[in-house]
């Protein structure tokens, strides 16, 4: 018979009532270790944070718009007078830039910030203006976009002699005669160019031109050439041909009638091919100086007068006057005519006829003096 043997079953022990109460101290004390240490995190973080605020702060200062600052600026209202020039294009910083070396605005960032608040800002043209030093960039802005430039505008007609240009120049700007004879007798000075031979009538182009006060007789009869070669450049004139077209234009110019322009350039082109007179009286009142109904019959046949366009063939020596641009299209492409003669047969239109027959020239004549009579 075979004994079974089945041990006791497993019992927990029972703690006693000290093992407990260490127990609970040891759990307390866990406790306590892991608020320590949330806390010591928690301020750790908060340190980190701060660093990174102050950090970014530094940084987000640096980087920061100049108008998020105070500018230094004047009180104003102003001192001394002083000129300064806007240049063309210039920005409002740019032009912060040139009051402040001018020592009109106390710092560019209050000249810039005063620009942006003005609408008027946006308007301001290039130029040269009259400021005060010390002023508050409000009002340098301000008086800025008035537009009110130290310039003046002086136009020369089209048609004018070289003569009535420097007299127009002379009473209108601050340049004088006599720096204006001196600049036309130094060709080099102006930019003359060579085929010119020294002559500047027919070579100063007639338009409005800014006279800054910088300006020299010099820089402003300069201005006058350069625009002449530009035009004829761009009509593609080879330069030997530069002073026969000028010349043929400033003839077309005062003789024609806007609207037949073209028309009086081939007249004056047939009569060269045909190696004839040019025969037209704004010629020989170049040349004399005085209006062609003062002429005399003997001075139109004088063959010492070098103007007198009945007696000598081809071209008058120089040009007799500045001509306008159409003047000079009309010489360098002319419309296709026989032509050889016209009349304005009426003033008030500027009806002109052309023909190539000497007996139709004399009735069309006939007829302007028919008109002529009507007026009283």
């Amino acid at each position: 018979m075979t004994d079974l043997f089945e041990p006791p079953a497993l019992q927990q022990p029972v703690p006693s009532r000290r093992s407990a109460a260490r127990q609970r101290a040891a759990a307390k004390r866990r406790r306590r270790r892991r608020r320590r240490t949330t806390l010591v995190v928690l301020a750790c973080l908060v340190v980190v944070a701060g660093v990174g605020y102050l950090t970014w702060g530094n940084v987000s200062g640096l980087l920061s718009s100049p108008f998020e600052r105070e500018a230094e600026d004047y009180a104003g209202p102003g001192n001394q007078a002083v000129e300064v020039e806007i240049p063309a294009g210039a920005t409002g910083t740019e032009m912060g830039q040139v009051l402040h070396d001018a020592g009109v605005v106390a710092s560019v960032e209050a000249f810039r910030q005063a620009f942006s608040e003005n609408p008027q800002a946006s308007g301001i043209q290039p130029g040269v203006y009259q400021l005060l030093t010390e002023m508050r960039a409000s009002d340098a802005v301000a008086a800025l976009a008035k537009n009110e430039k130290l310039e003046t505008r002086v136009t020369i007609p089209e048609g004018f002699t070289a003569e009535q240009v420097l007299e127009r120049i002379a009473s209108v700007t601050t340049i004088s005669r006599a720096d204006l004879d001196a600049a036309v007798g130094d060709p080099a000075s102006i930019g003359l160019p060579a085929e010119a031979d020294g002559t500047v009538e027919g070579w100063l182009s007639p338009a409005t031109y800014t006279v800054q006060p910088g300006d020299t007789a010099q820089t402003l009869l300069g201005q006058m050439v350069e625009r002449t070669v530009a035009e004829l450049d761009e009509l593609g004139v080879a330069p030997e041909d530069r002073h026969d077209v000028l010349t043929e234009a400033s003839i077309v110019e005062r003789e024609a009638p806007d609207d037949y322009r073209g028309e009086v350039a081939r007249v004056i082109q047939n009569r060269l091919d045909r190696g004839e007179p040019l025969g037209m009286d704004a010629i020989d009142a170049y040349g004399l100086g005085k209006p062609a109904s003062e002429i005399t019959r003997s001075e139109f046949n004088d063959e010492n007068l070098p103007y007198a366009s009945r007696v000598h063939q081809g071209l008058p020596p120089t040009p007799i006057g500045n001509p306008g641009r159409p003047s000079v299209e009309a010489v360098v492409n002319p419309p296709e005519g026989d032509w050889l003669w016209y009349v304005t047969v009426n003033l008030d239109t500027g009806e002109t006829k052309f023909t190539d027959s000497y007996d139709e020239f004399q009735r069309f004549k006939q007829e302007y003096q028919a008109w002529e009579a009507s007026q009283g």
